[in-house]
This record gives structure tokens, C-alpha cells and sequence, in this order.
């Protein structure tokens, strides 16, 4: 595979610290004093432009991911900022400034939205970052010139963005971004089940098994913890590599804490299915449902109207079947009469950077 040739001007990244009071005091002891990278284009630096001001896009990276390994030197391929200086040399995108915050926990990641069991994570990138970024560089400082975009957890976050929190955001980009929630997450949960069954206490024996004094577990029911989640977690800060199932699991875990948190809860959140029994709890579902974006589109189609682009797409091969969910987003979208652009592509979920050679000029185009 050939390695893509550099641009000849590939613009500078700058790195910032900031200190969110969003994030101070969050429940998992994450770190409140972050860093961010910060692309500015070649533009931004020559004489000519010294007065100009630029639209900014804000990156949110994947499950697992963080904004500032964006930045990083990739082989075989091409890191985001110069992914996008090539895209300016090339004349296909107008410059612009890219933002990668960091928004990694000790569950993954997160959503981008706030949740009582993780931290505020929306007001941290609304109310701090955008202000801050605005302050520091010469950007175009209004919603009209400012968009998000990512992939996977970081598209979610990114049209539920545009949903929840539009008044910051003009448009959006949502690569792959999760969706219709009974066929991306509930098909999982019996492998999490299966994890957590490993820490659960006392130890199972082989024999004949009480499964009704099993289902009548205290709180099992009601989606709470017996101790096995919080015993798995703590083993999983331990660990020096995570075991290929441990990945999956914190991420449900993770989606149940976004999804249903609950501050008097064991672990500040809820499950959604019975640790024991598998069986699912329609109590707790619904409020995982209630954030699928499937779902959410007709309570915030308002707020989509507003914004100036709505991109959207994923591999039609996708490994956790997303393009379904992608599909009906788009077609409640179209029922409602919400202008957005649609695409697919013959790939699966990962290493699809490629398709921000879409969406990046599609969004800086929407923002001038």
C-alpha cells in the first residue's frame, strides 16, 4: 500500500491545557486539567490571511479513542490533520480549524452527552471548550461556522449534538455513529453476561442450580449490581492488557452508565438485563431506548431543521450492523422532511478515516 505523500504545507498543531469546572469533582476520578490539540490550517499562519477568521470543527473520536491520538503519525494511512491539510492543498475543502478534545474515562469514553454516572461531558465540550477555542484562535465564533463530527461513538455523540445541543452546532457529520439500539447493543449482551458471571460471588458449582432463588436476587430485577460489575471493573484497572472480551463489556457498561444513571444505584447507573437470568428489563430499556437517536429525531426535528448540514453514512458491512440503525435514521430524517445527506459504502465498521475526505469538505462547505 502505497503511503500517502505529505502536503507540502501541512499546517501546525498546537496543544493546550485547559481546566474544566464541568469535570471537576466527576464521579469516576477522572482528570479535570485536559489537554487539547488544536489543527490550524497553513492559511491561518501566512500574512495574507492575518485577518481572516475560520470556520472550527470539533473532532469526537471513537469507543476506546481519544481526539489527541488523531494527531498521532499513522502508517499506511494519514492522521486527521493531515488528512485535512492535504484536502486544502488539494483545493476540495476551504481551511478550517479542527479541535480533538480529549473525553477518554476510566469506562472507555463516553457519549458526549452528560450523564450523573460519568461526568458532564457535553457542557465540558459546550460550555468550556467552545469558548475556549474561541478565545485562543480567530475563528468564525458562532454556531453558523462551528460543527462536529465522528465515528462510531464519537457520530452518535455528533448528530445527538445536533439534536440536543444545536444552538452550539451548525452542522454535523456522523460516520457509522450508533443507532437503533435493539440490534446494536442488545445482540451483545449476552457475551457481557457471560463475562460478568466470572466475577460474580459466591462461585458456581456444578449441579442443580435454584434459578428461581437465582431470579429473585435482590435488586437483580431492578438492573442492579450484585458486585460483579464493580469487582470486574476494578480487575480491569489492574490489567496491563485487556483481554479481547474486556473491551466489549466496559462498553456496555459504559452505554448502561450513559444510557441509565442512576446516582443511588450500586456503580451510579442501571443495567438492562438480569444478571442472572439474561432476561431483559423493559424498566430499564426504555430509557437506553429513549436515547437512541432512531427515537429521537421526531422530539428534536426542530433543532435538525436548523443546522446548515447533516451528513451520514456507514459501511453496508458494518461488523455491529449499524447500517440498519443509519438507514431508519435517515428515513424518519426524510419523513420529517429534514434536509440530509445519506451514503454508504462497501466496508465494515473499522479504519474508515477515508471517508472524512467526504464529510470534512461537506461540513466546511456548510459552515463558510
Amino acid at each position: 500500500m502505497p503511503r500517502p505523500r505529505p502536503p507540502a504545507h501541512p499546517g501546525r498543531v498546537c496543544a493546550l491545557t485547559h481546566t474544566s469546572e464541568a469535570l471537576r469533582d466527576n464521579p469516576l476520578g477522572d482528570p479535570f486539567v485536559r489537554t487539547l490539540h488544536v489543527w490550524l490550517p497553513p492559511q491561518y499562519d501566512a500574512p495574507a490571511f492575518a485577518e481572516q477568521r475560520f470556520p472550527v470543527l470539533f473532532d469526537f473520536a471513537g469507543f476506546l479513542g481519544s481526539g489527541l491520538s488523531h494527531t498521532n503519525w499513522k502508517g499506511f494511512g494519514e492522521n486527521l490533520p493531515r488528512r485535512a491539510a492535504r484536502l486544502v492543498a488539494q483545493k476540495k475543502m476551504a481551511p478550517a480549524i479542527i479541535v480533538f478534545p480529549d473525553c477518554f474515562t476510566a469506562l472507555g469514553g463516553n457519549q458526549y452527552v452528560n450523564s450523573s454516572a460519568i461526568g458532564a461531558y457535553a457542557d465540558y465540550l459546550t460550555q468550556e471548550l467552545v469558548p475556549f477555542v474561541d478565545a485562543q484562535f480567530r475563528t468564525l465564533a458562532s454556531r453558523e461556522h462551528r460543527g462536529c463530527f465522528g465515528k462510531s461513538s464519537g457520530g452518535y455523540g455528533a448528530i445527538v449534538h445536533g439534536m440536543l445541543y444545536a444552538k452550539h452546532w451548525g452542522a454535523v457529520a456522523d460516520h457509522s455513529g450508533d443507532s437503533y439500539f435493539d440490534f446494536v447493543y442488545a445482540s451483545d449482551w449476552p457475551n457481557t453476561l457471560d463475562t460478568l458471571a466470572k466475577f460474580a460471588r459466591p462461585k458456581r458449582k456444578a449441579g442443580p442450580i435454584d434459578v428461581q432463588a437465582l431470579a429473585a436476587a435482590d435488586g437483580l430485577a431492578e438492573g442492579l449490581d450484585d458486585g460483579r460489575v464493580a469487582r470486574f471493573l476494578a480487575e480491569l484497572r489492574k490489567k496491563k492488557k485487556l483481554a479481547p472480551a474486556d473491551g466489549h463489556t466496559v462498553m456496555n457498561l459504559c452505554m448502561a452508565a450513559t444510557y441509565d444513571p442512576d446516582p443511588q444505584a450500586p456503580n451510579g447507573f442501571r443495567l438492562p438485563f438480569h444478571l442472572e437470568t439474561g432476561e431483559k428489563i423493559e424498566a430499564r430499556w426504555k430509557h437506553w431506548l429513549a436515547n437512541d437517536p432512531i427515537h429521537m429525531v421526531r422530539r428534536h426535528a426542530k433543532a435538525l431543521r436548523s443546522l446548515r448540514g447533516i451528513y451520514i453514512d456507514c459501511g453496508w458491512a458494518d461488523q455491529y450492523h449499524i447500517h440498519y440503525g443509519t438507514r431508519i435514521l435517515s428515513q424518519r430524517l426524510a419523513e420529517l422532511g429534514i434536509a440530509h445527506t445519506y451514503e454508504e459504502f462497501d466496508d465494515n465498521h473499522s479504519d474508515i478515516d477515508y471517508r472524512m475526505d467526504t464529510s470534512l469538505p461537506f461540513l466546511v462547505d456548510a459552515l463558510r
